[in-house]
Parts: structure tokens; sequence; C-alpha cells
């Protein structure tokens, strides 16, 4: 049976997520407008800097701070244009900073497989964000 388009979209983040650099968790994301991919990321060091899996993680309250998360890293690298009513296809629920750039940066459908349940989650608040949690296929705001 052919894949609908969100299982397809979610395949290609799981399979971002396996250059992540942090061993404590690998975090791929797409973003996707009119069914073609605008952009990906990974969690990861900034360019150019240690990478976790060489010099270990730096832990703050119980997060890596070594890393830029897979959403930032994955906003960086699209436009304003292309993100625009666009869909972002993540492997694990975005964290509660990652989902205040999410809204800020005019995506408005996110699509996560890995509940993280973060204390604040701002996208409930949010009336122009449809939430889908891709385990149950259900809106989760």
């Amino acid at each position: 049976m052919r894949k609908d388009w969100d299982n397809y979209f979610m395949d290609i983040a799981l399979k971002v997520a396996e250059r992540s650099t942090c061993p404590r968790l690998h975090v791929g994301a797409v973003i996707v407008k009119d069914k073609r991919i605008k952009g990906t990321g990974y969690n990861g060091s900034p360019a150019g800097l240690p990478h976790c899996e060489d010099v270990g993680c730096h832990i703050v309250n119980n997060h890596c701070t070594r890393t830029i998360h897979a959403e930032v890293n994955c906003l960086l690298e699209t436009t304003p244009d292309e993100r625009k009513g666009a869909t972002i296809y993540v492997t694990h629920q975005p964290c509660p900073e990652c989902q205040k750039l999410i809204i800020t940066s005019g995506i408005t459908r996110v699509v996560f497989l890995k509940d993280y349940s973060p204390s604040i989650n701002w996208f409930k608040e949010s009336p122009n964000i449809e939430v889908v949690y891709l385990d149950n296929n259900k809106p989760t705001k």
C-alpha cells in the first residue's frame, strides 16, 4: 500500500536524524511546502565547534546545551517565504523554545512522531498552528 504524505515526510525526518551528533537523542526535522522539501535539520553542534559524540555533552538541567535543536537548524536553512504556511515534520515533539520559534516562523502545521510532553505547550495557545501526533494521527491541540 502506498504511504500517505505525512508518513512519507516523517520517514525522511527519521533518516535526517541519523546525522545527529548528540548521543543523548537523535532528532530530525523537515520543512515541507506544497509537498516539496524546503529544508532539513538535525540536532548537532554549531558549525566549527566540537560535537558531543567527540567531546561529550554539556548538560545543564538535564539538557544538552552544546547542540542546536533540529527544528532550529531546519528553520535556519529556509527562507520566510518557504516557511509561510508550511508543515514541519519532527521526529520528537518540539520543546517550548522550539515551539515559540516555529509559531513565529510562519509554519502552520506541526507533525511529530514521539511524545516529549514538555512542561509548557505553546502550540495549545496558538490559533494558527495545527499539531498532529503521528502515532495516532489525532490533533493534540
